[in-house]
């Protein structure tokens, strides 16, 4: 009888849970000790086992819920989850981001800029990486397993009776928002970066009147939910524009910029718009990231160093600048720029797990969480000009309700073979109808079937290490935030 692994086990006992949940459980308990020291960036199973029963037990009722892709488009239920719990979420001034790419970089390096100005920050993203605790931040770390607890069960009572009021149940995505605007008005925070999880007018987080509004680049994604054109998807996300808000504009599709300019205007909102009141003078690729010169609001801010690669990053911290110069009145009610001293220690100190991260070398293995063509363009450009690869391999696992035919398009040209997988979430696209659409783009001799992650990762490596050790060989793992949050757990920080 062959063994059975390990992994494998741990995924198969927890069947009465969100499989999701089930695969982080299993790669946190088989591989926690692979990886050294753990980040603070992504959080492992807590030590204790009362409390690691205990968030399980919030994770799994939490499962029951409407999961992010089932939606309800309305903010009717959080909005009397809000009223009932006090309105927390008017206890802070807030920066709202909406977009296509790049929100969860941008929201990091806007948390590190204000905090670094001796701001206590409250930072809510989506989805996680690895724990779902990662999405609620409070002074630039994910909240404590024990916090999230308390704050789930401190709420607990007020979404039960919201539930009862309405003919829907509050979603998963609604309930962790409501926790996040509750243990940002506990703590309490000085100001709130809360990106969107879909769209803005009926996303649950609009409830919020942001002060900043950012939209990062907007790209055909959820088409089904939100449009088929930029322009259609920018009415959607237009909605967290507030009256008499700032709104910081990063480069848009002329559509989609006509669309956001005129909501400004309808509701009296000052705009900066990158390229014209702010943006990316210079750049140059430096040893773990890049060299910028941003313009802001308030002039020019040289010899920043980022430690994040590509193109997309560099804008994505012009916009997060602009954002929080907007917030401190920079441009408006000061002449002055911001500390370029503060400003270069912020942005040096900026992470983002899950985008081009490298998690091992001999090989270079790297994860980034590319799921639709626009961010797959980007990041093959970005890799390119990062990495010089002799031979890149592509593990891609892919959810269903995406353009995987234009994501692997769009990594054609920079993958030598792609070995194509699936991750354990229902909404994975199956590994060999993801093959059929593979063999379409890059020719069979190029496409390699792995259904089962850990395999995938097995053979991308191997076929990295074909030609030696040093000729350069390189493994991208992508296609999905879920993907690359297995794949993270499964291999560790080498």
């Amino acid at each position: 009888m062959s063994e059975i692994d390990p992994f494998d086990e741990i995924v198969a006992n927890e069947t009465d849970r969100d499989p999701d949940l089930a695969v982080i459980e299993a790669g946190s308990r088989t591989l926690r000790t692979q990886g050294g020291a753990p980040s603070t960036d992504v959080p492992a199973r807590p030590e204790d086992p009362e409390v690691d029963k205990a968030l399980r037990e919030v994770e799994a009722e939490l499962a029951t819920r409407w999961g992010e892709t089932k939606l309800e488009p309305s903010v009717s239920r959080i909005a009397a989850l809000m009223d009932v719990l006090g309105e927390p979420q008017r206890t802070y001034p807030s920066i709202h981001i909406t977009g296509t790419n790049g929100k969860t970089s941008t929201a990091r390096m806007i948390e590190a800029l204000l905090s670094a100005f001796d701001l206590r920050t409250g930072r809510y993203t989506s989805p996680h990486v690895q724990s779902v605790t990662e999405r609620i931040s409070l002074d630039g770390a994910p909240i404590s397993a024990e916090r999230f607890i308390e704050t789930y069960q401190d709420i607990k009572p007020y979404v039960e009776m919201i539930d009862g009021q309405q003919e829907f149940r509050l979603s998963f995505f609604e309930v962790l928002t409501g926790m996040a605007y509750a243990a940002f008005a506990d703590a309490p925070v000085d100001v709130a970066v809360v990106e969107v999880g879909m769209g803005g007018t009926w996303d649950a987080t609009n409830v919020i009147d942001g002060d900043v509004a950012v939209v990062t680049p907007i790209d055909l994604d959820h088409t089904d939910r939100l449009g088929e054109t930029p322009g259609a998807i920018a009415g959607e996300k237009s909605g967290i524009i507030k009256q008499d808000a700032t709104v910081i504009l990063a480069q848009q599709p002329v559509d989609a910029a006509q669309v956001l300019l005129k909501k400004a205007v309808e509701v009296d909102a000052t705009v900066a718009r990158e390229g014209l009141e702010f943006g990316v003078v210079a750049r140059q690729v430096a040893v773990g990231g890049q060299q910028v010169t941003l313009r802001g609001l308030g002039g020019e801010y040289d010899e920043v160093y980022l430690p994040l690669h590509g193109a997309h990053q560099a804008h994505n911290a012009a916009v997060a600048l602009a954002a929080v110069e907007a917030f401190f009145g920079v441009g408006a009610q000061r002449a002055q720029p911001l500390s370029m001293d503060t400003v270069r220690k912020a942005f040096a100190a900026v992470s983002s797990p899950g985008r081009l991260e490298v998690v091992r070398r001999s090989p270079t293995v790297v994860l980034d969480a590319a799921h639709n063509p626009a961010g797959a363009r980007v990041i093959a450009e970005a890799v390119g000009e990062a990495f010089d690869f002799s031979r890149l391999i592509g593990v891609v696992g892919a959810s269903g309700d995406k353009n995987v035919r234009g994501l692997l398009e769009a990594f054609e040209p920079i993958f030598m073979e792609v070995v194509v997988t699936q991750n354990s979430s229902h909404r994975a696209m199956d590994a060999d109808e993801l093959a059929a659409i593979a063999v379409e783009v890059f020719g069979e001799d190029r496409v390699q079937v792995e259904p089962r992650l850990p395999d995938a990762l097995e053979a991308a490596i191997t076929l990295a290490e074909e030609d030696g050790e040093f000729a350069g060989g390189g493994v991208l793992v992508t296609g999905s935030v879920i993907t690359v949050g297995e794949a993270r757990l499964l291999l560790g920080r080498r």
